[in-house]
């Protein structure tokens, strides 16, 4: 196929997603000759009816601006792209609301919500004497995306989804991205913090948040504002008062901010950890 078959870029932060972003082809097609102006490295397939590409961030340099260079060069490179999306894993704000019950391995998609278009840059406004005020927008994903984000909630409902049998195949093929490799889920109170170490081993059981276990290991899906910015959000306090302000945001993530006014897209995040102090790789 030549480049302007494909009509939709998908971009991701870390190697870790460009795995399971190559999963979900269908076909997986031949790499085709990238102008040297376009230091991106791209994987090219097929999802259905779909010629997608993947684009993944240079090593350690996930944030705002990286993810704005690659999605502009993405574009640059294949110009029938329609909309993209930004997939990763993310920091999840927990909630005592049954209906917003985040817990590790759910996904969060973003959605206009309280004025918000889906994504609102955390860190980007204004010092004045009360603190601090968030100034800007980010644009809303496609009309085309959100028409389909319906579509999936009503599947959902009905129990229509395919979600269980797509993550079934992949955990059978790949079991360490199965959720008993990742361990327990657990939840600190915001007021305390990871103790040391890489893990939580050293922590106190007796700070943990008493929540009322999940009758079933299904995946939830939970959609609203996702707050980004580029610093790493690993302080729970601060976390929950951002959220507090925002209207309730649903998790914390370093790209999307970059892309949304350049690069129309949806963003979908994995929730790996609590966007708190005991933040770890485990559930990535």
């Amino acid at each position: 196929l030549r480049h302007e078959y494909y009509t939709v870029g998908w971009v991701c932060a870390l190697p870790v997603e460009l795995a399971a972003a190559q999963e979900m082809l269908d076909e997986k097609h031949d790499s085709l000759p990238i102008d040297s102006s376009d230091p991106n490295s791209y994987t090219l397939g097929r999802i259905g009816h779909h010629n997608v590409v993947i684009s993944c961030l240079p090593a350690s340099k996930t944030g705002s601006t990286s993810a704005t260079a690659a999605a502009i060069r993405l574009k640059s490179t294949f110009p029938s792209i329609r909309f993209g999306l930004m997939v990763g894993v993310g920091g999840g704000v927990p909630n005592t609301d049954p209906s917003r019950d985040i817990r590790l391995g759910d996904v969060v998609v973003s959605q206009p919500c309280n004025r918000h278009g889906g994504v609102i840059q955390y860190d980007f406004g204004k010092s004045i004497p009360d603190g601090f005020e968030w100034t800007g927008s980010l644009n809303a994903p496609p009309e085309v995306l959100l028409n389909a984000l319906s579509t999936l909630q009503a599947n959902y409902v009905r129990l229509q989804t395919r979600l269980p049998e797509y993550l079934a195949s992949l955990t059978l093929r790949l079991p360490h991205f199965s959720r008993e490799e990742a361990g327990d889920d657990i939840l600190f109170l915001a007021n305390y913090d990871h103790v040391g170490g890489h893990t939580c081993e050293q922590c106190s059981r007796d700070k943990l948040v008493q929540r009322i276990a999940r009758t079933n290991q299904d995946v939830n899906i939970h959609y609203g504002t996702i707050a980004s910015g580029n610093r790493v959000m690993r302080h729970a306090r601060e976390r929950d008062d951002i959220s507090k302000k925002l209207g309730g945001v649903l998790c914390f993530e370093m790209e999307a901010a970059g892309v949304m006014d350049r690069f129309p897209c949806l963003v979908i995040r994995g929730i790996c950890d609590y966007a708190d102090s005991h933040k770890n790789k485990t559930w990535q």
